[in-house]
């Protein structure tokens, strides 16, 4: 699994249980508090689920309980208390001996059916290389190191304090894996939850959130170098933020879509 995916997940003498590292590279946070990226953990999640189950993830939803941090163990549960012919209900539970991190629930499988359509439309933008980094994600030593995004819409840093609130709340960003990994459900899990990310970007101020849950629906994946997020923020409010994510491939396929509520954190 290791070469599909940033993060070692290891598989123990039982099919439902596996094992994730938690390493510096899957982490995010100030270096004397360090935490497992939330994306990662759905990632990992949804590995083991296709794995065990044999089936494509078609939808999973994490919600996260609490951190696990650099040097520890994480263990990932499955259950699967519904597999059809068609269609496999399954759940993944991650906990770090009885502390328990996220729980991931999701349906897996795939229908034979000839009706497809798209009504998602790509936002116009440039190639990537015309845009510039972000330059606040660089040099961190963390997850982000492992993922290259480039700014096509949006403020990040200072910028976000010029010119007040965003008018639409939206940030479009190019991002590639760095390490040349291809795009999987797990990249796009990942990539999925830098939505609270441009929480900043729509109040103007030097802020972020810390997510509550993920939520991400797979509709077609195909190869792609680089994957176009279409980011909206719907609502801050009370504290919580609200947003949405599309991702697109670089041919204009909707590959994925996904949600997310998260607490602000304003610097």
């Amino acid at each position: 699994m290791t070469k599909e995916h940033i993060f070692n997940l290891q598989v123990t003498d039982d099919h439902l249980r596996y094992r994730l590292p938690v390493e510096q590279n899957i982490c995010v946070g100030p270096p004397e508090n360090m935490f497992l990226f939330g994306g990662v953990g759905l990632a990992s999640s949804i590995s083991a689920l296709e794995a065990a189950t044999g089936r494509r993830l078609v939808w999973a939803t994490a919600q996260y309980l609490s951190y696990a941090r650099p040097g520890e163990i994480l263990d990932i549960d499955i259950k699967v208390p519904v597999a059809g012919h068609q269609i496999s209900q399954a759940r993944a539970t991650g906990h770090v001996g009885d502390r328990e991190i996220f729980t991931v629930n999701s349906a897996l499988g795939q229908r034979e059916s000839s009706h497809e359509g798209q009504w998602a439309e790509m936002p116009r933008v440039e190639a990537p290389f015309h845009y510039p980094e972000i330059a606040s994600w660089i040099g961190r030593n963390d997850l982000h190191e492992n993922i290259e995004t480039r700014l096509a819409k949006g403020r990040y840093g200072q910028a976000r304090q010029e010119g007040g609130p965003s008018e639409d709340g939206q940030v479009l960003i190019w991002a590639r894996m760095r390490n040349g990994l291809p795009v999987n459900s797990g990249v796009l899990s990942i990539i999925a939850d830098f939505v609270p990310s441009a929480s900043g970007h729509a109040l103007g101020l030097d802020a972020g959130a810390n997510s509550l849950d993920n939520t991400i629906r797979i509709r077609r994946i195909v190869p792609s170098e680089w994957v176009l997020c279409d980011i909206r923020i719907h609502g801050i409010y009370a504290g919580f933020v609200h947003g949405r994510m599309l991702m697109f491939a670089e041919d204009g396929t909707l590959m994925a879509s996904a949600s997310q509520s998260a607490i602000l954190r304003v610097w």
